[in-house]
């Protein structure tokens, strides 16, 4: 018996498809052009540059583009320096559009995102944290398609750190290298200046 086969997309559907981005503007258009609302982003960088830092600016600045978003803080979780980030970057601004959990696993994560009105970027930090292998990471991108996945990476010098994460970056529409506080995207979708993250650092 034959298998179902996915039906091809000739040329002219690919062309007349609306494919839905976010409507980037100023500084993140320039950095990252006006990326799809869904797939995979990947942020990596050495302890103390900003990774964390600049996770939490996109969340608020997606939150105010009609995102909903969750943050799921593995390895840091509830504690006192996220809130302290939360403060000075006045997360409260979009306390409706934005969730913080609290190192919710990954099975408790994945029945989450199955719920209706579920969020649609998930930040998750850290990739390592997660045990997840690159089959399970397929496994997780294809079963939620219409989300958007931003994974954090330790880093091994430049790149991020382990065959998994490496893998990811490969797969990955945006690949955004964070130092000194800049994030160095390279993106699918244009933009490529460096981002700043904070300017007093």
């Amino acid at each position: 018996m034959m298998q179902d086969v996915k039906r091809a997309v000739s040329v002219n559907e690919l062309l007349r498809s609306n494919i839905r981005c976010l409507d980037f503007d100023g500084d993140w258009e320039r950095s990252f052009g006006k990326p799809e609302r869904t797939g995979t982003w990947l942020i990596w960088g050495n302890s103390g540059n900003g990774k964390t830092r600049f996770a939490l600016q996109l969340a608020k600045y997606m939150a105010r583009l009609g995102q909903k978003v969750a943050v799921n803080s593995l390895e840091e979780g509830a504690s006192l320096s996220m809130k302290n980030a939360f403060e000075q970057l006045n997360m409260q601004e979009v306390s409706r559009q934005v969730i913080l959990l609290d190192k919710e696993p990954l099975a408790d994560m994945i029945h989450r995102l199955m719920r209706r009105k579920s969020p649609d970027v998930i930040i998750i930090d850290s990739l390592q944290y997660t045990g997840l292998s690159y089959a399970d990471y397929k496994h997780l991108r294809d079963k939620f398609r219409n989300k958007l996945f931003v994974f954090i990476s330790h880093a091994d010098g430049n790149h991020p750190a382990g065959r998994v994460a490496r893998s990811v970056r490969f797969d990955a529409f945006v690949k955004i290298y964070v130092q000194n506080y800049i994030a160095y995207p390279v993106s699918r979708y244009g933009g490529g200046e460096p981002f700043t993250i904070w300017e007093k650092e």
